[in-house]
């Protein structure tokens, strides 16, 4: 282990400031852009290498993100060119005819919701489920507010930390953990997203239950999606093809045991060949090299947007991990937060107890900012530290970061995280945070107790 030295603490401050400064809700980006300064100051001794180390850790951060923020925009793409077209409708039309009372209009409108969530994301699929479906969950008497909470716990929660097809977030917290293999942290995080899902679901459903009641009460809603125009046969063709080409991805993946970069790769290939063949269809040939190009356009400008304040965060938590820190200093620097880690572990006792403890903690604290990403690479630093100083499963715990981070802070429980929801549903959002804390408490709790077990 590293001698701690002054660097070593101020890096340790810095951290503490970070977590501070998103504690009170305020946005990291500046004392995450000082700390890489100062440290690239106090490593360098240099003023002009420490303005570079700037650049290049952002630099560096960009790289490790970019095939993330790639297939993100792609699916985004994909996702705008099917709503264009009407075969996002079709799609869901056959779920939709089953939502006969609010019990089921609860789970339908849910489940829809963590099945696009997986392919396009929370933030694209709450506007397609929401306004394709929502009409038909309000006619079967399921109340707007509960409405909210089906597609917040089972998108924003469920979905986005699990993120099994895309791989967003389980790459970026195995990218800052030293993992390589992406798939490997999603298999190990597997038992604790089913603690957390199920016991957060089932509360959120018996309270819908409780405040409702049984009996369906119909509402009068207007259904924005009827059209009198009918769909073409080429709208039902993209419909059809569209979900049987992923189950196929999905068929491939199994078959071929493709994982982390290569099953990304193949889901960002498959959705901008969809996107092209959905513009072709929709426009003739000539007209559709616009649309696509408007449409990647869309898609870069979204992925961009949600990822650009995680990559300056990232590069400042990269400098803990050494593989990335000798990237961005030189070869000869060592993890700063593996080296804080070693030295704790020496002078108090660690245990699962504590650890785990510290890594919802901090997983909860990062998430405050609403982002749900930003903390993703310290909670994965983090595990790596702890990995590195006591024997506990890294995969485990670095997915048990993972979880509490993305539902907090990925849109469940922080009201400035949830308005996209809450606007589709026109519903406070404070109003959602309230109906979300308890179940989403709750399921974390259970989820500590399960991990201490696991770990």
């Amino acid at each position: 282990m590293e001698q701690l030295t002054a660097i070593h603490w101020v890096y340790f401050l810095i951290v503490v400031v970070v977590i501070i400064t998103m504690g009170f809700r305020k946005d990291t980006l500046l004392p995450c852009i000082a700390g890489i300064f100062i440290i690239g100051w106090m490593y360098t001794g240099s003023l002009v290498s420490s303005v570079q180390v700037v650049y290049n850790a952002l630099i560096t951060s960009a790289i490790e993100f970019l095939s993330i923020i790639m297939v993100i925009a792609l699916v985004v793409a994909m996702s705008n060119a099917l709503r264009d077209i009407g075969a996002d409708e079709i799609m869901v039309l056959p779920i939709k005819k089953l939502m006969i009372n609010p019990s089921v209009a609860f789970f339908a409108l849910g489940f829809v919701m963590l099945l696009f969530s997986w392919f396009v994301w929370p933030s694209p699929a709450v506007v397609l489920v929401g306004a394709i479906m929502l009409p038909a969950a309000l006619k079967a008497g399921l109340p707007a507010i509960w409405a909210a909470v089906a597609m917040n716990i089972f998108g924003h929660g469920m979905g986005l930390s699990s993120d099994y097809f895309i791989q967003g977030a389980p790459a970026i917290a195995a990218g800052a953990a030293g993992i390589d293999d992406t798939m490997a942290l999603s298999m190990a995080t597997l038992p604790l997203w089913l603690v957390m899902s199920v016991v957060t679901v089932t509360i959120s459903f018996l309270m819908m239950r409780k405040e409702t009641g049984l009996k369906p009460v119909f509402t009068e809603t207007i259904d924005k999606t009827k059209t009198d125009e009918k769909p073409t046969f080429g709208v039902y063709f993209v419909a059809v093809l569209t979900p049987l080409i992923f189950i196929l991805d999905i068929f491939v993946m199994y078959k071929y045991q493709l994982r982390g970069g290569d099953a990304t790769a193949l889901v960002g290939g498959t959705a901008v060949l969809i996107m092209c063949i959905v513009s072709i269809v929709q426009h003739n040939p000539v007209n559709s090299l616009e649309k696509i190009t408007d449409h990647v356009k869309e898609g870069f400008v979204f992925g961009i947007r949600i990822f650009a304040p995680v990559i300056v965060i990232g590069a400042f938590f990269f400098l803990g991990s050494e593989e990335m820190a000798q990237v961005i200093l030189d070869e000869n620097a060592t993890g700063l937060l593996n080296d804080l880690g070693l030295a704790l572990s020496q002078s108090i006792q660690l245990s699962r107890l504590p650890v785990a403890f510290i890594q919802m903690v901090v997983g909860a604290i990062t998430g405050l900012d609403g982002s749900g990403f930003s903390g993703l690479p310290l909670v994965g630093s983090l595990a790596q530290t702890f990995s590195a100083a006591i024997d506990i499963n890294k995969e485990m715990l670095t997915g048990l970061g993972q979880l509490t981070t993305i539902w907090v802070g990925g849109g469940t429980i922080i009201p400035w995280a949830i308005i996209p929801v809450a606007a589709i549903c026109d519903v406070n959002p404070l109003d959602l945070a309230k109906k979300n804390i308890i179940p989403v408490a709750a399921g974390l709790f259970v989820t500590f107790i399960v991990a201490l077990f696991l770990l």
